[in-house]
């Protein structure tokens, strides 16, 4: 009976301590919410597929969206309706805090901002790590990201579930700011072991952006040890600008991304030599790319197909094209 008792116990510990534990009470130390070892867990998809599901013209848009990305990739010639040189994105980062611990300083926002430009510039220090998919990285995506303004806001709740209240003053939290030309970050403590989630181009611009749990939101400050790279954005950022995960949130699904191979599923941690065997062929995941799963610290690169992807969206029609005016 006693050997049942403890393996029940250990049980419970290893669930445990596969998420991100979620808080209510106002006196928990910053030290309590922070060090809790976590797997990389965003919910960009999920909350999509409920947008969709809930709003048949917001499926027949990103059917349409679908559709003029695959003409712009068919057809480089149509890059050239976009600007000359580097698209410039204004960037508002709204934090939510009930904790002083919550209430990030402006160094940790800006330590944010340099990790969104160096990786979208592929001037990051790990960018040239050896791999097998060095012929297809994307080298500089041509767009920088500048600190526009931080709203700041002492809210009555200390954890935020995956539902955009922390978007709308109505429910506690903040509107967007000019949501058409500025990109909006939401940073707050998220419930249910959630690092972040993005919107997908499409939806309602009253809650437009990307949110990211304030443990994971740049490179200092109170932040989980396997998610201080600032990596958490750059893969919510992909979201935002129309990037899936690698696997296609499915058994060898599909990313829309040529130049990416096939995944199994995602992949966490860090693994080395990481195998995939879709149909019936074996080949190596690409799980250094940041739209996988792994660790901050192991992923570094975006492929070309992802940057013509990425950059479809602020063409001349696209989604995301006024961002891309003067």
């Amino acid at each position: 009976m006693r050997k049942i008792f403890v393996l029940a116990a250990l049980i419970l510990f290893v669930v445990s301590a596969c998420r991100k534990t979620d808080h209510s009470i106002d006196d928990i130390s910053a030290n309590e919410i922070f060090k809790e070892p976590i797997q990389r867990k965003c919910a960009s998809h999920e909350i999509f597929e409920q947008q969709m599901n809930s709003d048949p013209l917001l499926r027949e848009k990103v059917k349409e969206i679908e559709e003029f990305t695959q003409r712009i990739i068919a057809n480089s010639e149509n890059f050239r309706l976009l600007p000359d040189g580097i698209i410039e994105i204004p960037v508002v980062v709204n934090v939510l805090y009930k904790t002083t611990a919550q209430n990030i300083s402006i160094e940790q926002i800006q330590s944010q901002i340099d990790v969104l430009n160096q990786d979208f510039s592929a001037t990051n220090a790990d960018y040239n790590t050896a791999s097998p998919f060095e012929a297809v990285r994307s080298g500089d995506i041509r767009i920088r990201f500048v600190l526009d303004n931080v709203v700041r806001l002492k809210a009555k709740v200390q954890s935020w579930p995956i539902n955009d209240a922390m978007k709308k003053s109505s429910k506690g939290g903040i509107n967007p700011t000019s949501p058409q030309t500025k990109l909006n970050f939401w940073v707050c403590n998220l419930t249910s072991g959630y690092l972040g989630y993005a919107q997908f181009p499409g939806g309602n611009a009253s809650t437009d952006g990307v949110v990211i749990d304030d443990n994971a939101f740049g490179t200092i400050g109170n932040l989980y040890d396997d998610y201080n790279k600032g990596r958490t954005a750059t893969h919510e950022v992909g979201h935002w600008m129309n990037l899936r995960h690698i696997w296609g949130d499915a058994n060898c699904g599909n990313d829309l991304v040529n130049d990416t191979p096939v995944h199994t599923t995602s992949n966490f941690g860090c693994p080395s030599n990481a195998t995939s065997n879709c149909g019936g062929v074996l080949h190596p995941m690409m799980t250094m790319n940041y739209m996988d799963y792994t660790d901050d610290l192991c992923m570094y690169m975006f492929t070309a197909d992802q940057k013509t992807r990425m950059l479809a969206v602020f063409a001349a029609g696209g989604s995301r094209n006024s961002f891309a005016q003067p």
